[in-house]
């Protein structure tokens, strides 16, 4: 019996393979594998309707920070539907919005403190798209649509969003629909697609992405980056230096850059936002996930005053930003990411993070060791480990092995709930996990990761 009441685990999975149609999955091994029932949350760990538990080690597709049902979230949530559940923010103010903004700014990067609410990564992006293109035609510039993006790249799965996005498998379906972009090399060194080799190559890409910008001068609107760490194309780290250097090609060429830290702010890089470790300031910037701590949906696009002042004039003009949700700025969700803020600052979460990139760190080296693992990539607390089938070559295991499917399998008949990207195995836990917790987590990978490969 489950804590659903009358329902039994059994029905939920009927219905659920009967009704239910999971993001980013093949129905067809959904409806013929066994799954599981998540009920509950505590802390790092999800606990099924059997009572099953499971480290979060993605922290719940990369949203969760302080950990499920945390007491002081709960409570700002309970408090706050009391009062108010929703009021829109087209003609009219909302105060939870507004307070979030205000506390936001003081930590943004400096000089974003423009936000434009939204409800997912997705819509940020497509925000910022629109926003930017926008901006050009409001300076004068309407042939300045188009934009540079990277291979590998990943914003978001609306039309705009996968425009911008350079992931094959997801993307390329549906080409027919998407805006056409000028597609820059990733700085992707353990499989260059320049045929640099890491430890000689000086950022040879930055020369490449230049090359563009000049071939292509006068119709690029902006540059469109995930600073740091390109999340879902497998956790692929940027050298050191390499976004300063896209913000200096940037100004160079008076084209607008774009960041999207959608899944590296709040904390998963080390610092709050991904962007302030090189103390960059990006033109515009996309906000989501960990921003309501894995409790409710809730982004934001941030800007500062050059371009929010290009949208002001006479209502006659047109000049207004044609562009909005229902659900802009939720006053729940607000309220949620107020408290998380607060807890930021209460468990001095950012100094306490830095002991177990640390610890993580420490723990991967044995993983590079192992003869099915081409490459180890962290990110602050941010993890891919890409599984090969060859080492020496570096060749992949084909698709149909499923191998990245079956290590996290395997990891989850253990008690550690991961998800991979392809035959990339992620970490991605919540910020508050425990040393502990992060040990077994690390040792289940890896004897999954042996179990699968050897």
């Amino acid at each position: 019996m489950t804590e659903t009441g009358s329902i039994t685990t059994e029905q939920l999975c009927l219905w659920d393979k009967r009704h239910v149609w999971h993001p980013f999955t093949q129905m067809q091994d959904w409806e013929r594998d066994e799954q599981i029932i998540i009920v509950k949350g505590e802390g790092c760990w999800l606990i099924d309707s059997e009572g099953g538990r499971y480290l979060d080690a993605v922290a719940s597709m990369w949203t969760n920070v302080h950990g499920h049902c945390r007491p002081e979230l709960n409570d700002a949530l309970k408090e706050q539907v009391d009062r108010l559940e929703h009021s829109t923010l087209l003609g009219l103010g909302s105060e939870q919005s507004i307070i979030l903004a205000a506390r936001l700014a003081e930590i943004t990067p400096h000089g974003l403190d423009r936000f434009f609410y939204s409800d997912n990564g997705s819509t940020a992006m497509e925000v910022a798209v629109k926003m930017a293109y926008q901006y050009q035609v409001h300076s004068g510039r309407p042939k300045r649509s188009r934009f540079i993006t990277f291979r590998h790249a990943y914003h978001g799965d609306t039309l705009g969003a996968v425009s911008i996005g350079g992931i094959g498998i997801y993307h390329s379906t549906f080409k027919p629909l998407m805006f056409e972009t000028i597609l820059a090399p990733s700085p992707y060194c353990y499989r260059c697609e320049l045929d640099y080799r890491k430890e000689t190559c000086t950022m040879n890409c930055i020369d490449a992405l230049e090359e563009l910008m000049v071939q292509n001068a006068g119709s690029v609107a902006g540059v469109v980056i995930e600073p740091l760490l390109q999340g879902a194309g497998g956790m692929i780290v940027q050298p050191a230096g390499f976004l300063t250097r896209v913000r200096e090609l940037c100004d160079r060429h008076d084209i607008l850059m774009i960041t999207d830290e959608v899944a590296t702010g709040f904390g998963r890089t080390g610092a709050m936002f991904a962007c302030q470790h090189e103390d960059v300031t990006p033109d515009i910037m996309a906000i989501s996930k960990g921003i309501a701590a894995g409790y409710l949906p809730l982004a934001a696009t941030v800007t500062g005053e050059k371009v929010y002042s290009a949208f002001l004039g006479a209502y006659s003009e047109l000049k207004t930003f044609f562009h909005g949700h229902t659900f802009t700025g939720n006053p729940l969700a607000c309220a949620v990411a107020l408290k998380s803020l607060q807890l930021f600052e209460q468990d001095n979460l950012l100094a306490g993070v830095q002991s177990k990139i640390a610890r993580l760190k420490a723990g991967l080296s044995d993983f590079s060791a192992m003869p099915h693992v081409g490459d180890v990539r962290q990110c602050g607390m941010a993890v891919g480990i890409e599984l090969v089938a060859d080492k020496e070559s570096g060749s992949p295991y084909r698709w149909e092995e499923k191998t990245g499917i079956r290590v996290c399998l395997e990891a989850r008949r253990r008690g550690v709930f991961s998800r991979p990207l392809g035959n990339t195995i992620v970490i991605f836990p919540p910020l508050v996990i425990s040393n502990s917790e992060l040990d077994l987590l690390l040792t289940v990978l890896q004897e999954s990761i042996r179990i699968v490969t050897e």
